[in-house]
């Protein structure tokens, strides 16, 4: 079986027969950039079949997961998030006008605002979060679970080793 990239690295091997030693590289990071490609085109229209952008899902998978009652503050979304702090500002006021998060003043510190699930949403994640592992588990089908362990393990370490360590 051959692959895009078997194609591209076959073609670098035929013109710079010099670099064919250092190819493999190009074998684990151009199939990582293609599958990153395809992940998202499958996530961005499993959000808007659901009316909903991938970062939203981002947003309402990370404040359900947080636990009761179920709130962050902006802050502490970033790093889960991925994006700077006008990114997320603009993301919960659209989420915000979707009913999806309220802000809530913290009880203790009236300065501290928090994002908050709202009841429509925390139903709708319940839902959402099923469905996406589902979907997920389409995308990895071709793989059994002893398989998915290892490049789960490796991906690990190739993020550990870049500095991508926690998102607390």
């Amino acid at each position: 079986m051959s692959d895009a990239v078997d194609a591209i690295v076959g073609q670098w091997a035929a013109e710079r027969p010099e670099l064919a030693a250092g190819l493999w590289s190009v074998e684990v990071m151009a199939r990582i950039q293609r599958m990153n490609r395809i992940i998202d085109r499958h996530l961005k229209t499993f959000a808007a079949e659901r009316d909903l952008e991938v970062g939203e899902l981002d947003i309402l998978f990370t404040l359900r997961r947080s636990g009761p009652p179920y709130a962050l503050t902006a802050g502490a979304l970033i790093p889960a998030a991925m994006v700077t702090s006008g990114a997320i500002t603009n993301r919960i006021d659209r989420m915000e006008a979707k009913g999806l998060v309220e802000r809530v003043r913290d009880g203790q510190d009236r300065r501290s605002v928090r994002i908050r699930l709202t009841e429509q949403s925390l139903a709708l994640t319940e839902t959402l979060i099923t469905d996406h592992l589902s979907h997920y588990a389409e995308l990895l089908a071709p793989l059994d679970a002893a398989t998915c362990a290892t490049v789960a393990g490796a991906l690990r370490t190739l993020l550990e080793a870049n500095g991508d360590v926690s998102i607390t």
